[in-house]
């Protein structure tokens, strides 16, 4: 593992720390030491990847906008008639926002709160859903005399509905909004008779599970320390690595594996990893003299996992 990749982990650490923050505290009380409390990561950490708390939580947007792009990628909606697109890509939008629905109120609810770089964000955001929806003046005679304004308005209705949802905690899935929805945004461009069959439509099935693992962005996947009371330290990772690739080290090999030259220190950080659950001593060196033999729990292997997973996540 090099520095570069130990950096992707911790961001994606923050990242689901800040999410955790602002779903607990709201976005003003979402300070960097709460961010950096949750994640276990240091301040100085914090600062090498993100410029500032405001940089860090508008990336939350930038990760969101990946994985829903993700779903979107995964529904193949290029060569759906317009109606077609409005009506699968929201269906998609609302089924990903019912499976996460923490970061749902984070981007929909608590970003109204951001500042500059956040809210910048979000106008961007909004502004390409609207050009999609803008498509539907297209060789339209209908919507003559319809303007790009009119479906700023529908996205911007779209948004207020869902934040009213959200901010209740509205026990229905958003996903039953789908027909209502899109005969909105169908009604002024094809008509009350399209909008009325849009809302008559049954809704569509249920997203397989296979098809819910779209394309991930590595930032919201969720701490790989989650529920581990230590901080993810170059070292630490170097010798977690060590021992998931050649179990049974002793200290010696694990220190030169790790390229660490202090023995003290190695023997330190070994009994802290064994300490919390995640390595095992299977040698005789307490009782007898020999040499250690570490090995990974099982809670160590779910953790050295999770980094692994966070990493290459993050390198696709």
């Amino acid at each position: 593992m090099s520095r570069a990749q130990l950096g992707e982990i911790q961001r994606s650490r923050l990242l689901a720390a800040a999410v955790r923050a602002v779903e607990e505290l709201g976005y003003g009380e979402a300070t960097v030491a709460q961010i950096t409390t949750r994640a276990r990561v240091s301040r100085r950490t914090f600062y090498e990847l993100f410029a500032n708390r405001e940089e860090c939580l508008a990336e939350i947007l930038e990760d969101a906008l990946a994985l829903i792009e993700g779903e979107l990628a995964g529904a193949d909606l290029q060569g759906l008639a317009w109606r077609e697109r409005i009506r699968m890509g929201l269906w998609r939008i609302l089924s990903f926002f019912d499976r996460e629905p923490v970061l749902a109120r984070v981007c929909v609810v608590q970003a109204l709160q951001g500042g500059p770089a956040v809210l910048e964000r979000r106008e961007q955001i909004l502004a390409r859903l609207a050009a999609i929806v803008d498509e539907g003046r297209q060789g339209n005679p209908r919507a003559v005399g319809l303007t790009p304004m009119t479906a700023e308005g529908l996205v911007g209705a779209t948004l207020t509905i869902l934040h009213a949802r959200l901010l209740r905690g509205h026990s229905q899935a958003l996903r039953g909004l789908v027909g209502e929805l899109t005969g909105m945004i169908v009604l002024p461009y094809q008509g009350a008779a399209a909008a009325r069959r849009e809302q008559a439509r049954p809704a569509p099935e249920p997203i397989a599970a296979c098809a819910q693992q779209a394309v991930m962005s590595p930032g919201l996947l969720g701490d790989p320390l989650d529920g581990v009371e230590m901080r993810l330290t170059y070292r630490t990772a170097r010798v977690l690595e060590s021992i998931a690739g050649y179990p049974g080290l002793s200290n010696r090999e694990i220190a030169q594996h790790a390229e660490i030259s202090d023995q003290g220190q190695v023997s330190k950080l070994l009994a802290r990893l064994e300490r919390i659950g995640l390595l095992a001593n299977t040698g005789d060196g307490h009782t007898k003299g020999e040499p250690n033999a570490w090995q990974l729990t099982s809670k160590g292997r779910q953790v050295v996992q999770g980094i692994n997973h966070v990493y290459e996540k993050g390198t696709k």
